[in-house]
């Protein structure tokens, strides 16, 4: 008896130490993929929102009312590739030709089917590298409502900030009735009590009003702009694509004027 248990937990260590490292190469290959498909995508706008709303519901028709603005003024939109928000956030981008509609899907036994929104998809294997990928790439993040998958999103993407790990970029979190109570929760317990500093708090832009996102995300442009060139990064090919579509939405934003005045 004794003799079978040993065996029987030998076999388990070694069960257990061969999956660990076939994850490794799992890891290695969600993000050697990423890198390769993504790495050269313009300036991109990353939407987040529950997988479970309704095609009828304001939530959806909003999301996908955004993301139709976003892609006109030339950004690409970003999504974890399912359904609900996501699907509307890729539908709102996808009529737009020159524009790239990514879905990053997570491989799940329930609710994560792709949708058809798409003219990148990408699956993975885990949700942390799937997240990177969510936010290495992108300039501004737009949270809808969701449920947890959409709450560690916010909150990847605040400490992200928070900790200076990435700079430049800015959060919107749309639905004011939604999403209040968590900010006074925010502001209530984790300000007041110091765990937060001021500056953490104003990370966050709470709005219901798509034109305030649309005209935040363009102005973060310069900002992030600016950081590149105080860093000495003005060679890299994030800093230029900013750049270069900077001075592409000046001069149409001039024709565009100057068509007006005749």
């Amino acid at each position: 008896m004794r003799k079978h248990q040993d065996d029987l937990a030998k076999k388990y260590v070694k069960e257990i130490k061969s999956a660990d490292v076939w994850s490794v190469f799992r890891i290695l290959a969600d993000f050697v993929k990423g890198f390769d498909d993504l790495g050269e995508l313009g300036p991109t706008v990353t939407m987040f929102g529950s997988a479970k709303a309704k095609s009828s519901g304001k939530y959806y028709k909003k999301a996908e009312e955004l993301s139709s603005m976003l892609a006109n003024r030339g950004f690409n939109v970003m999504t974890g590739g399912g359904p609900g928000v996501m699907e509307a956030a890729n539908r709102g981008a996808f009529k737009y030709k020159n524009i790239e509609s990514i879905g990053l899907n997570v491989d799940l036994p329930f609710e994560q089917t792709p949708n058809k929104y798409t003219t990148i998809d990408l699956s993975f294997d885990y949700f942390f590298s799937r997240k990177v990928m969510l936010v290495k790439y992108s300039i501004a993040y737009v949270i809808f409502p969701g449920g947890y998958g959409t709450l560690d999103e916010l909150f990847e993407a605040l400490t992200l900030i928070q900790t200076k790990k990435i700079t430049g970029v800015k959060i919107f979190v749309f639905g004011v009735a939604f999403y209040k109570p968590l900010m006074k929760f925010i502001e209530k317990k984790l300000y007041k009590n110091g765990m937060i500093n001021l500056n953490d708090l104003h990370i966050i832009t709470l709005t219901d009003d798509l034109e305030q996102i649309l005209s935040g995300i363009e102005a973060s442009i310069l900002n992030q702009i600016d950081i590149l060139e105080k860093s000495g990064l003005e060679d890299t090919k994030y800093y230029k694509s900013l750049a270069e579509f900077f001075i592409e939405e000046k001069t149409e934003s001039k024709e565009i004027n100057s068509e007006n005045e005749k």
